[in-house]
């Protein structure tokens, strides 16, 4: 399904019934990163699987940011009237997860942010340096925006005023000193290191994260 939000058309896909869930995927991926989680999640929640601007089906912009992608998480909710979901969102997805909750808690349940981090810092240095080594070969935009955003200020993170759960691997390319800057950052927010877990594998083609998060969506 479509839907036009300003001047962004954004591709999403709607299933099941129940408290409603929006999925945001991580870069260079699109919906189909939740295929499984969807599909278990969709047996008690209404699961929108959004294609963030420029993925998969959604229209592509000039350029690409953070700010303007939590943008049009918020103007899908406003578009479809969708009543306080919980967003579930991956790398770039949890740094969107971030952004609309520091923008529009109002307009929340709470957030669950996986593998997400503040700035290009908070990425270990080896995986930054390849992420380096990709742009200069690719000049991908996307690649250039982990490179540059986002830039958090974690003071701003007290604006985030819904139940959140900041979550990684154990293994991740986010330092763990990141992850747990962003959980103390939040009020009331949990934690959760998913053991012998990197950044993908607990996400990608698995239902594995909704064992982690299924009670925190109740």
């Amino acid at each position: 399904m479509y839907i036009q939000l300003n001047s962004q058309v954004i591709c999403y896909e709607k299933t099941g019934e129940g408290s409603p869930v929006i999925l945001i995927h991580g870069n260079k991926g699109d919906h189909h990163t939740f295929d499984d989680l969807a599909r278990t999640m969709s047996q008690e929640h209404t699961v929108y699987a959004m294609d963030s601007r420029g993925y998969g089906e959604s229209a592509t912009p000039k350029e690409y940011h953070y700010n303007d992608m939590a943008d049009d998480v918020i103007n899908l909710i406003n578009g479809l009237d969708i009543h306080k979901p919980y967003l579930v969102g991956f790398s770039d997805g949890g740094i969107i997860a971030l952004i609309v909750a520091m923008k529009a808690s109002n307009l929340l349940g709470g957030i669950v942010a996986c593998g997400a981090n503040l700035t290009p810092d908070g990425i270990k240095h080896r995986d930054l340096k390849e992420m380096k080594k990709d742009y200069k070969k690719t000049n991908d935009p996307k690649t250039l925006m982990m490179l540059t955003e986002p830039n958090i200020d974690p003071r701003d993170l007290g604006r985030i005023t819904v139940p959140a759960m900041i979550i990684a691997g154990e293994e991740d390319c986010i330092k763990e000193k990141e992850t747990l800057k962003i959980a103390q950052s939040i009020q009331n927010a949990g934690m959760q290191i998913i053991p012998s877990h990197n950044h993908y594998s607990y996400i990608v083609n698995t239902d594995l994260l909704y064992r982690y998060i299924r009670d925190f969506l109740r």
